[in-house]
């Protein structure tokens, strides 16, 4: 995902268009608020939600925004899309993986006790039968998943 190419809609066609192209002259960019919280793009992020863009979309893979600020390590998004009241912490994609899988995976410890904290199930499997602790990268995020299962 190169920044400097966005997917979008430009003079009707859709594909990748330069991102210094988007502001001005994109017709639409497929789902804004996935693009924001994968880049950590806090300001777009708070424009969606103010215009009232779903915070529980999903991309073409079925992930939320909260996947990707997960994914990407954005603690930032991930804070604000806490204050989101109708925010699904458990959606699983068309792989089965949760927010809590991507941090675990990706290893981002902070975010994976900041979605524990949140309540975010530990006992859902994705496809290849892995909770989020089968995917944890390092020992921080396994202790914390082994403690809020109660077997650490």
């Amino acid at each position: 995902s190169d920044t400097n190419w966005w997917k979008g809609t430009y003079k009707g066609r859709t594909g990748l268009i330069p991102s210094n192209c988007v502001a001005e002259q994109a017709e639409s960019i497929d789902n804004p608020l996935h693009e924001a919280a994968k880049r950590g793009n806090l300001s777009w992020l708070r424009e969606c939600l103010d215009n009232r863009v779903g915070v529980n979309g999903l991309d073409k893979a079925g992930n939320t925004a909260l996947y990707w600020a997960c994914h990407g390590g954005h603690k930032d998004i991930v804070d604000v899309l806490f204050t989101q009241a109708n925010l699904e912490l458990n959606q699983q994609n068309k792989l089965g993986d949760t927010a809590l899988h991507a941090a675990a995976w990706k290893g981002y410890a902070d975010i994976v006790e900041m979605l524990l904290a949140k309540g975010a199930r530990t006992d859902l499997k994705n496809n290849e039968k892995k909770l989020a602790l089968d995917m944890a990268t390092n020992a921080a995020c396994a202790s914390l998943l082994k403690k809020k299962q109660g077997t650490g």
